[in-house]
């Protein structure tokens, strides 16, 4: 029997991994990400750094029981057996400080290395120690953190007033990305950094996020696989028991376009 598509509600992956989900954020777009944890099934998940905005939180307390309810499911698939391994980002650095110990049954690690079913060995960061090697674009002096809130802050207008209309979900922040040229080079120049670096250390991809870009490419020699976030794409990156790895969206959301592939 073939195995089911990567998109099929039947499918238990081999390995999940999601980033940036921003909780403590207005921004994060929780009924989306409890809907895809509600059906998860797979070994081993791994939280690649800005799940909590540690950020958000310090300028404006906000965490309503929808927030409460992800982290209830993370530990409940924790306890069920998964694997559960959270990579810190810049906006949980905070974190950074227990690496190599354990929140319950959550281990936490700067970074890490997955080894594919097919034998690829992929090293797993969050990425934003990269953004140095991107700094000077009018890019990131344009939309800074504060300016990147802004623009979330249109966005959830800007959707409010669709959905009034009956029209689906649409990403300005990813419109922009794709339209504006100093975004797509700030892209370009991050994820060539970022599989150099994976290249030079010997491993055959890299997983990472931090900039909201969900992608599966090959660069040089490197796979190069951006698993996204849980503010504009809704992405999750997957792992089937062949080794093939993919992009999912999760229901009803408009995420920017992925294909499978299989890392070398």
């Amino acid at each position: 029997m073939s195995p089911p598509p990567f998109d099929s509600p039947r499918c238990t992956w081999r390995s999940v991994w999601i980033s940036d989900v921003h909780l403590g954020s207005r921004a994060a777009r929780v009924a989306a990400l409890a809907d895809f944890l509600a059906g998860l099934s797979c070994d081993t998940l791994y939280l690649v750094g800005d799940i909590i905005d540690l950020w958000a939180l310090e300028r404006r307390p906000y965490w309503p029981q929808a927030h409460n309810e992800i982290v209830r499911r993370v530990l409940e698939l924790a306890r069920a057996g998964t694997r559960v391994v959270y990579v810190p980002g810049n906006h949980d650095a905070l974190f950074r400080a227990h690496v190599a110990q354990r929140f319950g049954q959550i281990e936490i690690l700067r970074e890490t290395v997955h080894h594919c079913a097919d034998g690829a060995r992929l090293l797993v960061i969050h990425g934003d120690a990269f953004d140095c090697a991107v700094a000077g674009s009018r890019w990131t002096e344009a939309l800074g953190s504060h300016a990147y809130e802004w623009l979330l802050q249109v966005n959830g207008a800007v959707n409010a007033l669709r959905h009034r209309c009956g029209f689906p979900y649409w990403s300005l922040a990813g419109f922009i990305k794709s339209r504006v040229p100093n975004a797509r080079e700030y892209i370009r120049r991050y994820e060539h950094a970022v599989a150099a670096a994976a290249g030079a250390a010997g491993f055959d991809g890299v997983v990472c996020g931090h900039i909201h870009h969900p992608a599966l490419r090959r660069i040089g020699a490197v796979e190069y696989f951006n698993c996204g976030d849980w503010v504009e794409s809704c992405t999750a990156l997957v792992e089937d028991r062949d080794g093939r790895l993919a992009l999912v969206s999760a229901p009803g959301t408009a995420a920017l376009p992925h294909r499978a592939a299989v890392a070398a």
